[in-house]
């Protein structure tokens, strides 16, 4: 709900701080960047010294950063206070998969991870109208005073409530040297990769790229690795559904960021009504998410996965066609299909990835399968900040550049639909043995 809601605030924001819309796109980005290069270093110790552990206390770092966001008074103070955001969520992330997991029986598990899938798409279908009138009424820092106290009763919740721990026996030590090598060079890639075109990050972009290249030789010959790299070299179903959420993400995620600033900029809609328009797309995908992990328990995830692409397609190639008087039905239209099909493809990849491993590598699973969701989060708000970038350069959004703007949006979704197109056969490429068995 937190990520969802602020995209809504973006205009809002950069009205307070005069920021230009690729600068609005770092509010988002910094959130992102550091959720990304912290998730596999938190899954693998949440598999070594507790998950319930780092769970809770990554809630409690989430809530406290959220209220640094909302008492933020410069542009430079939000960013930081979403930068500690995003180590909460990394901490969060890198362990809830792993602990719903193995709380409950393998036979039920595409039906459980349907719900915790349908739980977070929920948030996101809230998330625009409650950030919209929000956003309207009381100003954009009333999101961030409404989340940080229910991150209150959350980790009291944990506290109180979930008594069990879930830890994995270890000889060995903490691979610092390996995650230190892992957050440095995923940093340079994907903060390079979002500044594009410049020199200098074209070169911190193939630094980053080289050195994930030393990370991997690092990990095969390290005794404790924090990151197993066989589960991607000698297992392709796992490999490949990393991929596809890798692709799926890449393709998808600055949908809300690029549709917010057309609704609210090119057709004039305040907020809350922007914000009406945009839950179309995560209603579906609640809907279809607690579906389609069910029927994964039954059906072969990786062709369910395949089909929710394909569905993916058609709706980003309709909103490729936009233009400044493009009715709202037909936007409507174009996000209930992409909800629908974003709703078929999660829960069945994330049932095909985690059943692909065994139970000890759960929180390194589930953390490397959300770094592949947070890197596609974040290279999808580089080329959107990209194509805006080469549009109207770092102009704020008016109406002397609404037609390029427009035009920019449109090159975003037709890069978008080719991305997706690429990610139906990344998911059908992952196909092996049924996965809906106890993993060996």
């Amino acid at each position: 709900m937190m990520g969802a809601a602020v995209s809504v605030a973006l205009p809002q924001i950069g009205l307070d701080f005069q920021m230009s819309a690729v600068a609005q796109s770092w509010v988002t980005t910094a959130y992102l960047l550091t959720a990304a290069v912290f998730l596999i270093p938190f899954g693998k110790a949440g598999d070594m010294f507790g998950r319930r552990k780092v769970f809770l206390l990554g809630n409690i770092l989430f809530m406290l950063a959220t209220f640094v966001c909302a008492v933020s008074y410069s542009e430079f103070m939000l960013i930081i206070g979403r930068l500690l955001q995003g180590i909460g969520a990394a901490m969060v992330q890198g362990t809830s998969m792993a602990i719903v997991m193995l709380a409950f029986p393998p036979q039920q598990r595409g039906k459980i991870i349907g719900y915790n899938i349908a739980s977070v798409y929920s948030g996101l279908a809230l998330a625009p109208f409650i950030g919209g009138v929000l956003t309207q009424a009381f100003g954009w820092q009333s999101l961030f005073i409404m989340n940080g106290v229910l991150g209150i009763f959350i980790s009291l919740a944990i506290y109180l409530k979930i008594k069990a721990e879930w830890v994995e026996k270890s000889t060995g030590s903490f691979d610092f040297a390996g995650s230190a090598i892992l957050v440095v060079s995923t940093t340079a890639l994907m903060y390079g990769f979002s500044k594009l075109p410049n020199v200098p990050n074209i070169v911190l972009t193939i630094a980053g790229i080289a050195g994930m290249v030393w990370f991997v030789i690092f990990e095969m010959q390290a005794r404790n690795p924090v990151l197993n790299v066989k589960l991607f070299t000698e297992n392709k179903a796992f490999s490949y559904a990393n991929l596809t959420a890798l692709i799926n993400y890449a393709a998808t995620f600055a949908i809300t960021f690029v549709m917010s600033l057309y609704l609210q900029n090119v057709k004039g809609l305040l907020p809350a009504q922007a914000g009406t328009i945009l839950v179309a797309q995560p209603i579906m995908m609640a809907l279809m998410a607690s579906f389609s992990g069910r029927l994964s328990d039954k059906k072969d995830p990786r062709i369910l996965a395949s089909i929710g692409m394909g569905i993916i397609v058609v709706g980003l190639f309709m909103l490729s066609f936009l233009q400044e008087e493009t009715a709202f039905s037909y936007i409507v239209i174009s996000l209930l299909i992409l909800g629908t099909g974003f709703g078929l493809f999660s829960s069945p990849n994330t049932n095909a990835a985690m059943s692909a491993v065994d139970r000890r590598y759960y929180g390194v699973a589930s953390a490397s399968l959300s770094t592949m969701r947070s890197m596609g989060m974040m290279f999808s708000m580089a080329i959107a900040a990209l194509a805006t970038f080469l549009f109207i350069g770092d102009s704020p959004i008016s109406s002397s550049n609404i037609p390029q703007y427009v035009q920019s949006v449109k090159v975003v979704f037709i890069i978008f639909t080719i991305l997706c197109f690429i990610g139906v056969f990344t998911s059908l490429a992952g196909r092996s043995k049924p996965v809906d068995m106890p993993a060996k």
